[in-house]
């Protein structure tokens, strides 16, 4: 497996944001844990295939799926997620869209975002057509779908038990991940 064309770390521009809770949707107030964007991380013209393989090859992280994002709010409580756009732009909606904290993002081919377990995340607007990520989570876990609903609270205590990235999941060694 080969890696893909990166922007150098000097290079790349993150955005890192807290998003307080709202309701039964905890955001990062639990393990305090920033949203992060890597801002056109991947070369332009990467491939889903050539993403896959990357990170594969950086070990961190395990991709399991190639898809848009669900248009209905929700989020994970038993793993963090990294999301890679493969192709497409659009605009999302981190935190809820009932937060007035929340960060609505437009995102394009070649950005990485890390979300941590407990962020609630949703597709507002597929802009171009074609919005693709490949979703990938720490190695072996698998994620769940919660909504902020009642019947949650055991699942959302177990946030605060998940353990963080010890290598960035997309640079490895050193990276954004690594410094929150």
């Amino acid at each position: 497996m080969s890696k893909a064309a990166l922007t150098p770390l000097k290079e790349l521009r993150v955005s890192g944001h807290q998003i307080p809770s709202l309701g039964r949707i905890p955001n990062t107030s639990i393990q305090k844990k920033p949203l992060l964007i890597y801002h056109s991380c991947f070369h332009t013209g990467t491939s889903a295939s050539a993403i896959e393989s990357h990170l594969t090859a950086v070990g961190v992280v395990d991709a399991q799926w190639r898809y848009t994002m669900y248009s209905t709010s929700h989020f994970h409580s038993n793993t963090h997620e990294v999301l890679s756009i493969a192709s497409g732009r659009a605009r999302l909606c981190f935190g809820g869209e009932d937060n007035p904290q929340r960060v609505e993002p437009v995102v394009e081919q070649g950005d990485v975002i890390v979300v941590p377990a407990g962020v609630a995340h949703r597709l507002l607007e597929d802009m171009a057509g074609g919005f693709c990520m490949v979703g990938s989570y720490p190695k072996g876990k698998s994620w769940d779908m919660c909504y902020g609903k009642e019947g949650e609270d055991e699942k959302v205590k177990g946030i605060a038990l998940l353990g963080w990235f010890n290598r960035d999941p997309i640079y490895g060694h050193t990276g954004p991940a690594l410094n929150v």
